[in-house]
């Protein structure tokens, strides 16, 4: 297919206003018995501006401007999950700390982790390594994490009771968050864009009520239909702390953030437009009100259905999975707005001609302009560390230019 581009044909839901976030009367709402103390870190970093500082010079990340529409040589590329258990690295540390709580929790542990993958590939963006989870305790919910089961939450929240026991985003809880990404931009500069991440409203509400990671989320989507209040109120919250918290690590250092509403695609569209897009909506909008030219990316897996849906909640870049043919999304989503993705990381299995094919194929899809190439999902346990190298050796060494001829 050719790089140039295509019309602009998508759908777009109607936008609700910053008011429109559902609401729950005062008597439901969570008690907020904690003073929020607004500890925000200004980024501290030599020789890089405030991610917010807005458009500038062609010193920025390659991504940034690459997300901007600016004309660029070629796709900056990253990987969901660059940092874990698929490296030799992370499986010798994790040795030496074996709590994943300790890992992603202590400052040292969680830029060790990070800068692995910089240090072995150079890849365009250096994500932070940390949980969607992370926040909850400082907000009332206490978790762990097993070994074999993942995330257990021993009091899950099901009912009005348990809401007004939650509490406003406690950030002085989360300095090990703020440091991290203040360390990362001053290692990396300009050189890689630093990127934070959040659980989206919807996302850290099926591991809230569930209690735990599940296959069919029958306890949430019974809440939808038997305790819409409920769950509304939950999500209200969530939404208001996540944007809070969002906030917070773009001010400590983080250019970029990806909202994962990972589960998102476990709703039917329409159900989604409830207990979703609201929400996701309010906290794009919220960010944007104090930190307009941060780039926002929202993730869902399974998203073939919701890709215009997912465009309407303002965020400037699209996460696509390995399930959406990506010449599609340029249909459905047009080229005024960035899509990451969306190799499939099985892939990375194969022969290292079939990842380049894979990858040529992406990046002639795609289009020259707004593309972050990475996988449609995480890099998977047991992939091949030659062949994550290999695929971000093509991603240097293919260039638009030559994208273009071969067209």
């Amino acid at each position: 297919m050719a790089l140039s581009a295509s019309p602009q044909t998508h759908m777009q839901a109607g936008r609700p206003s910053s008011s429109a976030l559902p609401r729950c009367s005062p008597s439901e709402q969570p008690a907020i018995s904690r003073s929020r103390r607004n500890v925000r870190r200004k980024c501290v970093v030599a020789a890089a501006g405030t991610a917010g500082d807005g458009p500038s010079s062609t010193k920025d990340p390659l991504m940034l401007r690459a997300v901007r529409g600016e004309q660029v040589e070629r796709a900056p590329c990253w990987m969901m999950r660059q940092a874990g258990r698929y490296q030799h690295s992370y499986r010798e540390l994790a040795k030496k700390h074996p709590g994943f709580r300790e890992r992603s929790e202590t400052t040292e542990l969680i830029v060790e982790i990070s800068l692995q993958p910089w240090r072995s590939f150079r890849p365009d963006g250096i994500i932070l390594f940390s949980d969607i989870l992370t926040p909850l305790p400082a907000m009332g919910v206490a978790f762990d994490i097993d070994d074999n089961k993942g995330p257990i939450i021993d009091d899950p929240i099901q009912n009005m009771e348990g809401i007004k026991k939650l509490h406003s985003l406690e950030l002085d809880r989360l300095g090990f968050v703020g440091d991290a990404l203040g360390q990362l931009r001053r290692e990396v500069g300009d050189q890689a864009a630093v990127l934070g991440f959040v659980g989206s409203p919807w996302t850290l509400a099926t591991y809230i009520v569930e209690g735990q990671s599940s296959s069919i989320y029958k306890t949430i989507k019974t809440m939808c239909y038997n305790a819409p209040d409920v769950l509304h109120a939950l999500l209200s919250h969530l939404a208001e702390q996540t944007a809070t918290y969002v906030k917070f690590q773009i001010d400590s250092g983080a250019q970029c953030m990806q909202i994962f509403d990972s589960w998102g695609g476990q709703l039917p569209p329409h159900e989604w437009d409830k207990w979703s897009g609201p929400y996701l909506r309010h906290i794009v909008q919220s960010v944007k009100a104090s930190h307009p030219h941060v780039p926002l990316t929202v993730y869902a897996n399974g998203s073939g259905g919701l890709l215009e849906r997912l465009k309407s909640t303002g965020a400037d870049v699209i996460g696509i999975d390995w399930t959406v043919d990506m010449a599609d999304v340029r249909k459905r989503l047009g080229h005024d707005i960035a899509v990451q993705g969306n190799i499939d990381p099985t892939l990375l299995f194969a022969s290292q001609d079939a990842i380049e094919q894979g990858v040529r194929q992406c990046l002639q899809k795609a289009g020259p302009s707004r593309h972050i190439l990475n996988l449609g999902h995480g890099v998977l346990v047991g992939t091949p560390e030659e062949n994550v190298a290999h695929m971000f050796n093509l991603s240097k060494q293919i260039k638009y230019a030559d994208l273009l001829q071969q067209a």
